[in-house]
C-alpha cells in the first residue's frame, strides 16, 4: 500500500518549494473518519483514497486535487459533512470532492435512474472544474484494479461495462491514453473473460519471435535517424488486448491478419524534426499512402499531436510508425493533466480550454434529457471519439462525430438551421442530406421558413444534438396529437354516462383524480388517454358512483378500437408479461432482444398492436418515444418457454454438433434453430436460438455448452 510519505515525495520532486500543508491535513482527516472501515479486500478503506491520490500525484495535479482525492469518499461514506468539508479545506476542496461524490443518499426508482443521476452530476461538476473527471479516473482505475474481491459476477460486469462505457471514452477524450488502456483491458477481462484468454495466448504465443523483430526494427530505425543527424529516442509497444478484440470484430478480421500488434515511435527533440524524420522513413521504407495522418498539423480536439505512418517494412509486413516530440508524447500520456502545473489557483490557459469546449457542449446536450436510458445513450454517443473536421462557408472549423451528415451540420449552427434545413452543398455541389461529411469538406444548408424536421431524420443522424432536437420536436408534435385525441376520447366516453366532460376538467376533484393516476396536469392525463396508457374508461370510473359503474362497465366498442386496436380485454395474461394496473392489453416481445424472464424488461405502446416489452438495455427501445413507455412485469405464476439466440466460438473438430445437441437436451433447452459456418483459421461460429425458461436456466445452458471440448466461447446475443 502506498503511504502519504510516497505522495509527499513525488509533489515535492515535481517542486521542492510546494506547500504540503494541505495535502498532510488532508490525510489526517480522511485518515480519522475512515477508521474501522475496510475494503472488500480485507485492506484498511484508508488504502483506497491513498492510491487515488498517488495516481495523481504521479500525474503531477496540485496539491488541490490531491488533497481532494484523500478526501473524495468522506461524504458518502463516512459520518463528515459538507461544512466541515469547507471549514477546513475551503470551497475550492469541497466543491470537488461534491463533483465526485455519487448520488447515494436520494431515493430514485431504480439502479439505472441513480446511475444516470450520478454521471450527469459528475458531469456538471466536470464542466466547471476539470480536477472533478481527473479524480473520477483515478477513483475507477483502483477500483478496476481491485474488482476481482466483489464475489458476485453480475456486479463485476455491470461496473465493468460502465467503465467501458463511460470512463474509458472519457480518458480518451481526454487524452489520458494509458488510463484508456488500462480500464478498456480490465472491463474486457471481465465482461469477456474467455475472449481476453484467447487473445492473451495468441500474443503470447510467438512473443520471443515478436520481441526480436522489435529489436531488429529499432536498430534499424535508429540508424537511419542517426546517420541523418537526427537524434532520436525509438520505442516498440504492443496494441492492448481490446483494442485488437475491437478491431478483429470491427474489421471482421482473424488476429493473424491485425498488423499494427506491435507499432514504434519515434521520438524527437523539435516539431520540424518530426517532418525530417518522416522523409528518411518514407525513403527507407515505401509508405502506405492512405495510412498516414498528420496530427501535428490537425491536432485531435484532445490536443493529441503526433504523425502516423504505415510503410512495408523489413520483412514486407505492414509497420505502423508514429513520430513525435517529447513535449508531444507527454501530452499523448497525460491529455489535460500534462497542462496542469503546481501553481495556487492554477487553471487551464484559454487556449487549452477551447479545445475541450466539447465539454460544455456535452452538458448542454444533456440538459433537456430527463430519461434515465436515453441520457446514458446520448452519453456514450458524445464520448465516441471518432471525429471529422468540416468548414462552414466562412472557413470556421466545426468537429462532428464520424458519419455526421449535413442534418448534423445544421443544427450544430443553431437548432432553427437544423428545423428548417432543406438542402445542403458540399464543396459547391449538392448532396443527399443523409451524405456522409468527410474531413476537409466545405458545407452550406439551404434553409427555408416554416419547413419543419422529419421524423425519418432520426434514422441517419450521428450527433447528440441533432437527435434530441429532432426528437424533442416529434415528442411536441406527438404529444399534442394525443392530447387532442384523447380530449375527443374523453368527452365521448364522459357523454355515454351523461357527464359534461369539459366541466369536470374545470372542477377541483379533476385535480384530485390527476394526482391519484400519478400526473402533474390534465392535459398530461389527456395525452396518456390518446397515447393509450390509460383508457377512458378507467378515467370516468373516478367521476361516478359505484353501483352505476356496476351497471355498465365496458366502454363503447368504438372507442376502446379507436384507442388500442384490436387489443381484446382478458381476465388473466395469455403470456408471461402483465402490464402493471391493466389487464386488458394485447401483448407482444420485441424480436430484436429477445426478453426472457429474469431480464429487466419495459413495455412500449403501439396503436393497433398493443405493448411491445423489450430488455431495458434494448438499442431500439432507446430510440422509442418515452412518452408510449409503459411499465411491465414478468407473470411468474405462468410456466412458459421463450425464444433467445446464443453465439458459440469453437475449434472445428468432428462431433462437435453433436456434442452441443446433446449438452444443451441435458439442459432442458429445446432447439429452435441453428446455423454454424467454419472461418479460414478452422474456427466455427454457430448461432443457435434456444426455448429457455429464464435467465437462470439460460446460465445453466450456457455453463453446459462450456464444457464442451474446444469450445471458446458461448455467450447470449444482446442487440
Amino acid at each position: 500500500m502506498i503511504r502519504i510519505n510516497d505522495i509527499i515525495d513525488r509533489i515535492l520532486e515535481s517542486d521542492p518549494d510546494i506547500d504540503t500543508d494541505l495535502v498532510e491535513r488532508a490525510y489526517v482527516f480522511s485518515a480519522r473518519v475512515h477508521h474501522g472501515q475496510m475494503r472488500l479486500s480485507g485492506e484498511p478503506y484508508l488504502s483506497h483514497p491513498l492510491e487515488v491520490a498517488g495516481l495523481l500525484a504521479d500525474m503531477n495535479l496540485d496539491v488541490v486535487s490531491i488533497a481532494s482525492a484523500l478526501l473524495h469518499d468522506v461524504i458518502e461514506d463516512t459520518h463528515a459533512t459538507e461544512e466541515e468539508i469547507r471549514e477546513m479545506f475551503g470551497p475550492e476542496v469541497l466543491h470537488i470532492v461534491n463533483g465526485v461524490t455519487k448520488i447515494s443518499k436520494l431515493t430514485f426508482d431504480n439502479a439505472q435512474v441513480r446511475q444516470a443521476e450520478s454521471i450527469r452530476k459528475m458531469l456538471l461538476a466536470m464542466a466547471d472544474d476539470i480536477r472533478v473527471i481527473l479524480i473520477k479516473l483515478a477513483d475507477r482505475i483502483h477500483n478496476m484494479r481491485t474488482l476481482k474481491f466483489h464475489r458476485k459476477e453480475s456486479k463485476k460486469r455491470q461496473i465493468s461495462q460502465e467503465t467501458l462505457d463511460i470512463y474509458a471514452p472519457l480518458a480518451s477524450r481526454l487524452g489520458i491514453y494509458w488510463m484508456k488502456k488500462e480500464l478498456e483491458d480490465t472491463a474486457f477481462m471481465y465482461l469477456m473473460p474467455d475472449e481476453y484468454r484467447r487473445i492473451e495466448q495468441m500474443v503470447d504465443k510467438d512473443r520471443l519471435e515478436r520481441e526480436q523483430y522489435v529489436e531488429t526494427v529499432k536498430e534499424r530505425l535508429g540508424e537511419e535517424m542517426a546517420e541523418a543527424g537526427i537524434k532520436c529516442e525509438v520505442m516498440g509497444r504492443y496494441k492492448h488486448f481490446y483494442s485488437i478484440y475491437h478491431k478483429m470484430v470491427s474489421q471482421n478480421l482473424d488476429f493473424e491478419d491485425i498488423y499494427d500488434i506491435i507499432a514504434f515511435r519515434i521520438i524527437v527533440g523539435e516539431k520540424y524534426q518530426c517532418y525530417e524524420a518522416l522523409g528518411h522513413l518514407h525513403a527507407l521504407w515505401k509508405p502506405i499512402d492512405i495510412k498516414f495522418k498528420d496530427y501535428i498539423g490537425r491536432p485531435k480536439p484532445n490536443m493529441y499531436q503526433s504523425l502516423h505512418t504505415t510503410v512495408i517494412g523489413p520483412y514486407g509486413e505492414r509497420v505502423e510508425i508514429q513520430i513525435r516530440t517529447l513535449e508531444m508524447d507527454q501530452v499523448a500520456k497525460s491529455g489535460i493533466a500534462a497542462h496542469w502545473g503546481y501553481k495556487e489557483g492554477q487553471r487551464l490557459d484559454e487556449s487549452v480550454s477551447e479545445q475541450f469546449a466539447w465539454i460544455q457542449e456535452l452538458i448542454e446536450n444533456q440538459e433537456m434529457v430527463k430519461d434515465p436510458e436515453e441520457f446514458l445513450e446520448n452519453v456514450r454517443i458524445d464520448l465516441f471519439p471518432d471525429e471529422v473536421y468540416v468548414f462552414t462557408p466562412q472557413g470556421e472549423v466545426k468537429t462532428l462525430s464520424k458519419g455526421a451528415t449535413p442534418v448534423d451540420f445544421a443544427y450544430m449552427i443553431h437548432t432553427e438551421v437544423g428545423h428548417q434545413c432543406t438542402g445542403a452543398k458540399v464543396n459547391g455541389r449538392m448532396v443527399s442530406l443523409r451524405y456522409e461529411l468527410q474531413t476537409g469538406d466545405v458545407v452550406e444548408i439551404t434553409t427555408q421558413k416554416g419547413h419543419t424536421p422529419s421524423k425519418d431524420w432520426l434514422k441517419f443522424v450521428k450527433t447528440v444534438k441533432a437527435r434530441s432536437r429532432i426528437r424533442q420536436w416529434v415528442k411536441t408534435q406527438d404529444k399534442n396529437r394525443s392530447t387532442a385525441l384523447g380530449r375527443e376520447m374523453c368527452e365521448k366516453a364522459f357523454r355515454k354516462y351523461k357527464l359534461n366532460f369539459n366541466t369536470i376538467l374545470r372542477s377541483e376533484e379533476m385535480d384530485g383524480v390527476v394526482e391519484g393516476f400519478g400526473f402533474k396536469t390534465a392535459e398530461d392525463l389527456i395525452a396518456s388517454v390518446g397515447y393509450g396508457k390509460i383508457t377512458p374508461l378507467q378515467v370516468v370510473r373516478k367521476f361516478l358512483r359505484e353501483e352505476e359503474t356496476e351497471e355498465d362497465q365496458r366502454p363503447d366498442d368504438s372507442i376502446l378500437n379507436k384507442l388500442m386496436g384490436r387489443m381484446r380485454k382478458r381476465k388473466k395474461p395469455r403470456t408471461g408479461v402483465s402490464v402493471k394496473g391493466i389487464d386488458d392489453m394485447l401483448i407482444r416481445f420485441g424480436k430484436c432482444c429477445q426478453p426472457v424472464p429474469g431480464d429487466p424488461i419495459i413495455g412500449y405502446i403501439t396503436r393497433g398492436h398493443g405493448v411491445t416489452v423489450h430488455r431495458t438495455g434494448c438499442v431500439n427501445a432507446l430510440k422509442m418515444n418515452p412518452d408510449r413507455r409503459i411499465d411491465v412485469e414478468w407473470n411468474t405464476a405462468r410456466e412458459e418457454t421463450f425464444p433467445v439466440k446464443i453465439h458459440i466460438r469453437s475449434y472445428d473438430r468432428v462431433g462437435l454438433l453433436a456434442d452441443l445437441a446433446a449438452n444443451i437436451s441435458k439442459s432442458g433447452a429445446n432447439i429452435l434453430t441453428a446455423n454454424s459456418e467454419i472461418r479460414g483459421n478452422q474456427m466455427v461460429d454457430s448461432v443457435f436460438t434456444l426455448a429457455v425458461k429464464n435467465t437462470q436456466h439460460l446460465e445453466q445452458v450456457l455453463a453446459s455448452i462450456r464444457k464442451v471440448r474446444m469450445i471458446t466461447e458461448a455467450r447470449r446475443i444482446n442487440t
